[in-house]
């Protein structure tokens, strides 16, 4: 007797096309941001300030570029029956590599002659705010219906079709 739809195998998952996009949206948009980046930076602080908002728009870049494909690996396991467990496995495992990441790289480039701490945290946060600017813009294009990867279950007297089971899949009263 099972009352909970199941996702169908056979269904794409809706958040697929949604992260695919913003992965090339931000991907664009840290281009253009390092283009930006380094000429302001260069103005601001000389060569210094030029490396230090490329490395700024980079680390922003690989930090904000994990989550999305450690969903996207996630999701080729959708319809398996230990889907949700690998599925905060994968994203889990992308959260700690990024916290480790982020150690490692506070660790080399804290004291560096050659970084300018203000163009480096003001390139980031750029970043991060054009991030969200394109997270926000691929949201409200994409077209997602409100209720998706599930299969709702039948009745075949209604003429709904019956699986290969011979089952509808809805709860027997």
């Amino acid at each position: 007797m099972n009352a909970t739809p199941t996702p169908a195998p056979s269904a794409p998952i809706s958040s697929t096309p949604i992260l695919r996009t913003v992965l090339v949206w931000s991907a664009a948009v840290t281009g253009a941001l390092a283009i930006i980046g380094a000429i302001v930076g260069y103005l601001v602080a000389g060569a210094e300030g030029m490396w230090s908002a490329l490395l700024g728009v980079l680390i922003a870049a690989i930090f904000l570029a994990i989550t999305g494909a450690s969903i996207l690996i996630a999701n080729r396991w959708y319809g398996d029956p230990l889907y949700v467990q690998l599925f905060f496995a994968i994203v889990l495992g992308g959260w700690i590599l990024k916290f480790v990441v982020f150690i490692v790289a506070l660790l080399l480039l804290r004291d560096q002659p050659w970084i300018s701490p203000t163009v480096f945290f003001v390139s980031i946060v750029v970043s991060v705010l054009a991030s969200l600017v394109v997270d926000v813009v691929v949201m409200l294009r994409m077209r997602v219906p409100h209720v998706s990867d599930i299969e709702l279950p039948t009745d075949p007297e209604a003429g709904d079709r019956v699986d290969e089971r011979g089952d509808s899949g809805a709860p027997r009263v």
